[in-house]
């Protein structure tokens, strides 16, 4: 499909014969302009889909250099440190950065997609909210060419450039730390299975299970939305079992600390009632008691390097790339059990 670049005023006033001006002014509904006009001029734009620069209005001679980036929940350590390595490696190359959450929400995500455009960004860092299945939205923002790299959680890799953790390789050496320490009956809980990050990461843990003659029991795999009281709670029930799983890998920092309160609100013992280690970039390991084990994402490394090849696309890199960064596993406390 042929991309469509955004319609500027200039296209318009070429395609209707008459000077940017008139058409700003029949824009703004201005009395120098007549009302026929007016009505030529607004259907056209309809038309093409012109959409406002609000920068441009005020900025006419040094237009900003932006780019906008979403996340699904900005508050989360791993969020805020690649929101740091965007603005970090931006502000370097002379960018600023615009950030805005989905809260995990499709419909904010498209709303601030649409903000985005209408603001005349140069270019979109996207990583998918939970619930978003339908990438309309997205195909649109490549119809009108503007460049956008997905970090983490992606979608359409065949025409955007991406930027994820090796989670299958990571899951599956945290799994054989796990059996490799006296663990038999390891549980993975995760987030929405339509996300390719959760597949990833199920994968690696699945296929550390079949190397080891360990028989996958689907009992033991979770895969619900990332929520912290959903997580919780659901950790409880499993644990509550009389075959309760001995080990647990957690998907992300939200589903690990549910997990260890989960645990604890049951009445056993970590590790050696249950190991747990939880992909997380956060610090907080560090101030629990056991210090979790950790699969630490390079959060800001994957910030930097999504907004590097951002601007790559903006300076007419044409190149689809698919980077990946490596995770650390940090093995701790929580992990080990007592032989």
């Amino acid at each position: 499909m042929e991309k469509q670049h955004r319609t500027s005023l200039k296209d318009l006033a070429r395609e209707l014969g008459v000077s940017i001006a008139t058409v700003s002014r029949a824009l703004r509904e201005s009395p120098e302009i007549g009302k026929e006009m007016q009505v030529r001029v607004k259907a056209l734009a309809k038309q093409l889909n012109y959409r406002p620069n609000p920068f441009a209005q005020s900025l006419r001679r040094e237009a900003p250099r932006v780019i906008g980036v979403v996340v699904p929940n900005i508050v989360a350590h791993y969020y805020a440190s690649v929101l740091e390595g965007i603005e970090d490696f931006a502000a370097r190359e002379g960018y600023s950065v615009i950030s805005a959450n989905s809260h995990e929400n499709h419909i904010i995500e498209t709303r601030v997609i649409d903000n985005f455009i209408n603001m005349h960004v140069e270019g979109i860092i996207a990583c998918l909210a939970q619930d978003t299945e339908d990438y309309a939205h997205f195909q649109e923002i490549n119809n009108m060419g503007i460049p956008l790299v997905f970090f983490a959680r992606t979608c359409l890799p065949d025409i955007f450039s991406t930027v994820t953790a090796n989670g299958d390789e990571a899951a599956q050496e945290a799994t054989q730390h796990l059996i490799d320490t006296g663990s038999r009956r390891i549980a993975f809980i995760g987030g929405p299975n339509h996300l390719d990050m959760v597949r990833r990461r199920k994968h690696g843990y699945l296929e550390a299970l079949r190397i080891n003659g360990i028989p996958i029991d689907r009992t033991l795999v979770s895969c619900q939305r990332i929520d912290y009281e959903m997580a919780r709670n659901n950790v409880i029930e499993i644990l509550k079992r009389p075959d309760r799983p001995d080990a647990i890998i957690a998907f992300n920092d939200i589903i690990t600390y549910a997990s260890f309160d989960a645990i604890r609100n049951v009445g056993l013992d970590i590790p050696s009632d249950v190991a747990l280690i939880g992909f997380t970039d956060a610090e907080y390991d560090r101030f629990m008691t056991p210090r979790l084990s950790v699969i630490k994402d390079q959060a800001h490394e994957t910030g930097a390097l999504s907004c590097k090849l951002l601007l790559k696309n903006i300076k007419g890199d044409k190149h689809i790339y698919h980077e990946v960064v490596p995770m650390i596993l940090q093995i701790n406390e929580s992990s080990v059990k007592n032989k």
